[in-house]
């Protein structure tokens, strides 16, 4: 292992190839629109295929569309897998999911340039559909076993196109995805690289976050309905506002979180839609978006309650209807201790400063964690900023956490 403590990526190759993909379906305002089997995520997917075959390591796609890179596989021996995913929001930025495929992509070709052996292959994959235009994870959750057909004849983006039409427009077969479960004895241990997305490490100057957990979460589309009627002549003691019933329920949500939360628990209204609409009518409904998140199941479950009892109650005091459904649930993820705990050794021997955190976003490794041991190492990004063309990771922090995951994953792989 000697010669392996001493390998270290191509700073160099890294970045210039993060730069050629961050040029793939650019739109003219600077921000990437990759989303999920668009045009723009065929181009990027084909060049990262060619890429992948230029360094040399064999390329394998499953049938939910996952690209793999692979370095000594043999089909029989458990695999140590890297990556992350390259579709992105519209108006996206450089960073979110391609720096976990791109670093992975470069780890595997540096290791085999150096002719440094393993005991176990290492894969990097670029996992499709994580940031949600027909639900978010598929790729992951396919490989996880946890797609069904009902899954997939359901899956429509919000212009409805079917996920159906989207694959065939690619030469693809959505039904195909039942195929890409993975055994969990085919894989040893998973590490995704990723930026925070958040201020954390930015603030603090620290330059790896060593992710202990990711956070669960649930998100409701809400209906608060009301009477519609004259802003002039209707009395305030009258009315059946749906707009002051949101008001008050946006004023409880820190109350809500301080009661029946923890420090790591948040709750956003991101998306709000009045109904007329009109500057003189007194709002008959509104429809509006919430997201609460923690990690711990417990705790998620007694938000769940605490803000569906708080939404109920301001009805009745308002003679308001309270409808709500349930968009989507994602259950809270620990990562495995010992991969954790291989990750936050390895950066103290190379004299990397850590800081143990939770992830407030969800990602691959949470699909991952359900068949093979997973963890997650996070570089910071600047101000918190994410999902847009503002998005940055310093680029010496970029090869840190890059190096952090080739020592890694050599570890794991000689395990």
């Amino acid at each position: 292992m000697n010669q392996s403590k001493k390998l270290r990526i191509n700073g160099d190759r890294l970045r210039e190839e993060i730069t050629t993909l961050a040029s793939i379906g650019r739109d003219q305002d600077h921000g990437i629109n990759r989303m999920a089997f668009s045009e723009g995520d065929r181009a990027a997917r084909e060049w990262l295929q060619r890429r992948i075959e230029a360094s040399g390591l064999e390329f394998h796609q499953d049938g939910a569309a996952n690209l793999y890179g692979r370095l000594g596989w043999d089909g029989t021996t458990p695999s140590v897998l890297t990556g992350s995913h390259i579709d992105t929001v519209p108006g996206g930025g450089h960073l979110d999911g391609a720096l976990g495929v791109l670093a992975g992509l470069e780890v595997l070709r540096t290791i085999a340039e150096s002719g440094v052996r393993c005991k176990r292959p290492l894969e990097v994959a670029a996992f499709s559909d994580e940031e949600g235009r027909f639900g978010g994870m598929f790729g992951s959750q396919a490989l996880a076993g946890l797609i069904t057909p009902e899954t997939i004849y359901n899956s429509v983006d919000l212009n409805g196109v079917t996920l159906l039409d989207a694959m065939a427009g690619l030469g693809l077969d959505a039904l195909d995805a039942l195929r890409a479960r993975r055994r969990p004895e085919s894989l040893h241990a998973s590490v995704e690289l990723h930026i925070e997305q958040g201020p954390v490490l930015d603030r603090e100057r620290v330059a790896v976050g060593v992710v202990e957990a990711i956070t669960g979460l649930f998100k409701w589309g809400v209906r608060l309905i009301g009477v519609p009627n004259h802003a002039g002549t209707t009395p305030m003691a009258m009315r059946r506002d749906a707009l002051q019933g949101l008001a008050e329920f946006a004023g409880q949500i820190d109350r809500i979180l301080e009661e029946h939360g923890s420090e790591s628990s948040v709750a956003t209204i991101g998306r709000v839609e009045l109904h007329p609409g009109a500057p003189n009518t007194v709002p008959g409904q509104v429809d509006f978006s919430l997201d609460v998140r923690d990690p711990d199941p417990r705790i998620l479950d007694e938000l769940f309650d605490a803000f569906r009892r708080a939404l109920s109650a301001i009805g009745r005091r308002r003679d308001l209807m309270f409808e709500f459904d349930v968009l989507s649930e994602i259950e809270p993820t620990q990562c495995d201790p010992a991969v954790v705990e291989r990750i936050a050794a390895t950066a103290d021997e190379l004299a990397i400063e850590t800081r143990r955190m939770v992830s407030g976003a969800a990602h691959d490794t949470q699909s991952l964690a359900r068949v093979t041991r997973a963890a997650m190492i996070f570089v910071p990004s600047k101000e918190g900023r994410s999902h847009s063309i503002a998005e940055w990771t310093d680029w010496e922090d970029i090869e840190t956490g890059a190096n952090l995951l080739l020592q890694t994953l050599l570890r794991l792989a000689n395990e």
